[in-house]
């Protein structure tokens, strides 16, 4: 897909026969242990051919038996796989939900096994977010700084990670246009709100096409939408022109072009 093409470790006398036996067993663990370092390779690379192929179901299956692992490149892509499958059109509303709370804790213990995996940052922020979809307004105020933090921690880790870039710009864009009855309840949640402009929202949108040039069809849309913001109708026809231009090749890149072309038939 265009979002990523261009982030899974006896204290005891033992007689002649059992020692043998002991030292047999574990022989045959580090043999085990040798497979299954191959194996998480194996089921990486074929996770990664399944993500680029968009078969969400298939991949959600092969990930999903193994979510007990202790590798962090694993957990963040079950993690970003669960997401995927409750956005999914035929996911029932029960499903969805528990996907969502599952997808946090995947990438929760993600984070945990390696804190230094730049994909397990941002896919514990995006899944924080959702879950706040179900916990309400208050939580999800709440969790915002906690989801800032992840992101601009998964840029440091790798600056050129054109999605994460475009995450931040979200953010400031929520901000920017957050209502005034949610400025009073984050005003309650915090000392100093968190707070932004369309300005740095353009900001990031723009390092991010910088980082890996029409590499998102959201990102593009968001650059149309924030120039409407900040009254560049110019600017604005440009890139909702490239949005809905944008080859569809998921259901998002279809929403994308329909909205582009709505928001560009109103101007």
């Amino acid at each position: 897909t265009q979002v990523l093409r261009k982030s899974l470790q006896r204290g005891a006398v033992l007689s002649a026969g059992s020692f043998l036996v002991y030292e047999a067993h574990k022989l045959i663990s580090g043999f085990a242990e040798v497979h299954a370092s191959f194996k998480v390779e194996d089921v990486i690379e074929q996770a990664d051919y399944l993500y680029g192929s968009g078969e969400t179901e298939k991949l959600y299956r092969l990930l999903v038996q193994h979510k007990n692992s202790d590798d962090a490149e694993l957990l963040w892509r079950l993690a970003r796989s669960s997401r995927d499958l409750a956005q999914l059109g035929t996911t029932s509303a029960e499903e969805k939900r528990q996907l969502t709370y599952d997808s946090l804790e995947y990438a929760k213990k993600a984070l945990e096994k390696n804190e230094s995996n730049f994909a397990a940052h941002k896919w514990y922020g995006i899944c924080l977010s959702d879950v706040g979809d179900y916990e309400g307004i208050k939580t999800k105020i709440g969790n915002a700084i906690i989801i800032k933090e992840h992101f601009q921690r998964a840029i440091e880790l790798n600056p050129k990670d054109a999605t994460t870039i475009h995450l931040i710009g979200i953010w400031c864009y929520s901000f920017a246009e957050m209502p005034w009855y949610q400025r009073k309840i984050a005003a309650t949640l915090f000392a100093t709100p968190p707070t932004s402009t369309f300005q740095e929202a353009l900001h990031y949108f723009h390092m991010a096409e910088e980082a890996d040039p029409n590499f998102y069809s959201k990102n593009l849309l968001f650059l149309g939408k924030t120039y409407l913001k900040l009254n560049n109708k110019k600017m604005a026809l440009l890139w909702l022109s490239k949005a809905k231009d944008y080859p569809a090749q998921t259901e998002e890149d279809k929403q994308v072009q329909k909205e582009a072309l709505e928001l560009l038939n109103s101007m």
